[in-house]
C-alpha cells in the first residue's frame, strides 16, 4: 500500500464559527494518504481582540503537525513580544520554539502521546516521574528542559510539518509561513499571496542550503525533502555552529503584515493539495463564485473534494 491508499478516505471533519468581527469555515479530509497528517487551529477569540488560524501539513507522520496545532498559538500568547504588541516577532519566536520544545524527555513524551505510542494517562505518569520537584516554588510547567529521564537526549523528530498561520487583530493581518502551505487574500476579486512557497530551488533558500552544507537534487534538499523550511525534520538541523535560521532546513518563517481595507473580501489558508490543482487566482474565482450563492460551510464541502485541509475566513468588522 505504501504511503497511498487504493481508495481514498472521504470522511470529512468540518467546523465553522464567528464573532462580531469575522466568520470562518474549515474542513479536512485524509484522502488518498495512508494516514491523516494534517492539523489545524482556529480560534476566533484567542484574546479579546485577536483571532488565530493555522494549517499544518505534516510529512513522514502526523505528530509534528499535531504538536504545532496544540502548542504554537500558546507559545505566541506567552511570548514577551506578543505582550508588547509585536505579533510578528512573537510568531517568529513561536515557530522556532516548536523545534526546541520537541527535543528532550518532555518533547519525546508529548510526541509519543500525539503519535499514539503511549496513551495520555501513561504520559501523565511519566511527567510526574521525571518532572523535577521545585524547592524554591518556581513554576517550571513551560520550562521543558528541566524534565529529565531516559529520553533526555532525544534530538527531536525526523518527521516534520509546514506551518501557515494568520493572526487577525483589528484591521491588521499578520501571516507567518514556513513551507508550502499558502495564505491568499481576495482584494476586489484579485488574488494576492500573503505567503511564499518555500521550495529548495528558490534562490534565497538555495543559498542558505548550500552555505549550511546541504545540497539540492531533483528539487529536494539532500535529495529527500521537497521543502526548504519546515518545523521538525531535525536531521537537517544538526550543524551546531549555525543558528536555527541558518540551518539546511529552517523553521524560521516569513512574516507578512497587511492592513485590511474595504476591498478585501476573504482569505484562504490551505495545504499544498489545493495548490497542486488550482492557482491562487483560480481558487479566488471559485470561492468568490460560491460565496455569492451559498454559505461558507457548503463552500467548504465543495473545496474539500479537491483539497486536504482548508480554512476560509470572511470578515465584516472593518466595513
Amino acid at each position: 500500500m505504501g504511503i497511498y491508499l487504493s481508495t481514498p478516505k472521504t470522511e470529512k471533519f468540518s467546523e465553522d464559527g464567528e464573532n462580531d468581527r469575522l466568520r470562518y469555515g474549515l474542513s479536512s479530509m485524509q484522502g488518498w494518504r495512508a494516514s491523516m497528517e494534517d492539523a489545524h487551529a482556529a480560534y476566533t477569540d484567542l484574546d479579546k481582540s485577536t483571532s488565530f488560524f493555522g494549517v499544518y501539513d505534516g510529512h513522514g507522520g502526523k505528530v509534528v503537525a499535531k504538536f504545532c496545532a496544540k502548542f504554537l498559538h500558546q507559545q505566541m500568547l506567552k511570548n514577551e513580544a506578543y505582550l508588547a504588541g509585536d505579533i510578528g516577532t512573537s510568531l517568529q519566536q513561536a515557530f522556532l520554539r516548536m523545534d526546541e520544545m520537541m527535543r528532550g524527555q518532555r518533547g519525546w513524551r508529548e510526541l509519543s502521546i500525539l503519535g499514539d505510542k503511549i496513551n495520555k494517562f501513561s504520559g501523565m505518569i511519566e511527567g510526574l516521574i521525571w518532572s523535577p520537584r521545585s524547592s524554591n516554588g518556581i513554576n517550571r510547567v513551560d520550562d521543558w528542559a528541566f524534565e529529565e529521564g531516559p529520553h533526555s537526549d532525544f534530538a527531536g523528530p525526523t518527521s516534520g510539518s509546514t506551518a501557515c498561520v494568520a493572526v487577525i487583530r483589528n484591521n491588521q493581518v499578520v501571516v507567518a509561513n514556513a513551507g508550502d502551505s499558502r495564505c491568499v487574500i481576495s482584494r476586489k476579486g484579485q488574488a494576492y499571496n500573503l505567503s511564499r512557497d518555500h521550495k529548495p530551488d528558490l534562490e534565497i533558500e538555495k543559498e542558505r542550503i548550500l552555505k549550511a552544507g546541504g545540497f539540492i537534487h531533483a528539487g529536494r534538499v539532500n535529495g529527500s525533502l521537497n521543502l526548504a523550511r519546515a518545523i521538525g525534520d531535525m536531521e537537517f538541523k544538526q550543524n551546531k555552529f549555525l543558528p536555527a535560521e541558518k540551518q539546511v532546513v529552517t523553521a524560521n518563517p516569513d512574516i507578512n503584515t497587511v492592513e485590511l481595507c474595504d476591498e478585501d473580501e476573504f482569505m484562504v489558508l490551505a495545504c499544498d493539495g489545493i495548490w497542486d490543482c488550482l492557482s491562487s487566482q483560480q481558487l479566488v474565482d471559485l470561492v468568490h463564485e460560491q460565496l455569492c450563492s451559498v454559505r461558507s460551510k457548503f463552500l467548504i464541502s465543495f473545496l474539500i473534494s479537491i483539497v486536504i485541509t482548508v480554512i476560509v475566513i470572511t470578515w465584516y468588522f472593518h466595513r
